[in-house]
């Protein structure tokens, strides 16, 4: 997707504009200019780090780290859960998104639970028009109905149009060369993750550890529980911004790389990962694909569904077929506050660019370090 910032952004009733001389507000009704609405920051990014400022209220700054990723070794072979009663799954979630936390964020984190919490306009207004609905019938009949309804329905518009102004958070950002490059070559990076025939949120994994479900799981050493999933871009429905960021889904949480942070929401609780704190490691993963090959891996031998203990098909078993194993790549997202993602794409060397973009984007200012390991999939 290409990257552009825009220069205005819509909140409702109100328009950030954006322009050399700082960030304007203004009404949506022509030569009408109001000092209220949706509460917004101003990020400035560019040599000497980020700089914020809330557009309606005192200034604020932020400073971020350097850090840096690698790739490990290859992982023995993976393949899906078919007879896992003997295998101790092992859960690989983030924390609790309320509890990701950073200081360096607390204003836009805070902005954004308080409109998380308000009441919906949309709502209230649509209810109200139900109670005036339903008066009008007993008085007026069809005619009052009819009325009522049409009240109902505008005041379900007007109350939409209006919470997306009491609603919203607006970050209106202004990036210097240097930042506007290093963010552009991340989502240069991430459209290589995103444009792999298949991407995956691994949920759970566990260690093969007895014969009887190595051979029902085609000799896998590790059975992993996943299901497909989306990477794009777009925004949270309580963030405005010029920019829209990459975001990526991860079971019940969703990822979006802002030019400062990285923002994860999950229903109504938001939480923000510095870019110095955030850990990109990655490995080729041996795959037993039963399911459809995607396009774009790479099939690297084939093995039996039942195999004995010398890899040769285990002739007790009628129905018994060879099994391609695909090369993928496992991406694994974590940070000190409690991120903890696990994804597996279908095409391998997309992991590393993105590692390495996002470690520019923090590179400015200062050095942190980072556990650069795969999560173990054993219990114990």
């Amino acid at each position: 997707m290409p990257f552009y910032i825009r220069k205005s952004v819509s909140a409702g009733p109100f328009r950030f504009n954006f322009s050399k001389g700082g960030v304007g507000l203004s009404v949506g009704v022509r030569g009408f200019r109001l000092g209220t609405g949706p509460r917004g920051h101003y990020v400035h990014a560019g040599r000497g780090g980020l700089y914020y400022r809330k557009t309606l209220n005192a200034s604020r700054s932020a400073r971020y780290g350097e850090r840096r990723v690698s790739s490990e070794p290859p992982a023995a072979h993976d393949r899906e859960p078919e007879a896992v009663s003997r295998v101790d799954m092992v859960a690989v979630s983030s924390g609790a998104v309320a509890e990701m936390e950073d200081a360096r964020f607390a204003d836009v984190l805070a902005a954004m639970v308080e409109k998380q919490r308000s009441a919906r306009l949309a709502t209230v207004l649509m209810w109200c028009g139900i109670a005036f609905a339903a008066f009008a019938t007993i008085g007026g009949g069809v005619i009052g109905f009819l009325l009522g309804a049409a009240v109902a329905f505008g005041g379900r518009v007007l109350g939409a149009w209006l919470d997306e102004s009491r609603r919203s958070v607006v970050l209106m950002y202004d990036l210097e060369d240097e930042a506007a490059n290093a963010y552009e070559a991340m989502t240069n990076a991430f459209d290589r993750v995103a444009a792999c025939h298949g991407k995956w949120h691994v949920d759970a994994g566990g260690a093969v550890n007895d014969l009887v479900t190595w051979k029902r799981n085609a000799g896998a050493s590790h059975v992993l529980d996943k299901r497909p999933t989306a990477l794009g871009y777009g925004l949270p429905t309580i963030l405005k911004s010029n920019i829209t960021p990459p975001s990526m889904s991860v079971g019940k949480e969703t990822l979006f790389f802002l030019p400062d942070f990285l923002l994860v929401v999950h229903d109504d609780n938001v939480g923000a990962v510095s870019y110095d704190q955030l850990s990109i490691v990655w490995q080729d993963s041996n795959f037993i694909e039963e399911g459809t090959v995607p396009g774009d891996t790479t099939v690297l031998f084939h093995t039996w569904k039942h195999p004995n203990k010398s890899g040769g098909p285990d002739r007790r078993f009628a129905n018994n077929y060879q099994i391609p194993v695909c090369l993928y790549e496992s991406i694994h997202l974590t940070s000190t506050n409690g991120l903890n993602e696990l994804l597996q794409v279908s095409c391998n060397g997309v992991a590393a660019p993105l590692a390495m973009a996002v470690t520019k984007l923090s590179r400015c200012n200062g050095a942190s370090a980072i556990d650069r390991s795969l999560p173990r999939l054993t219990s114990g």
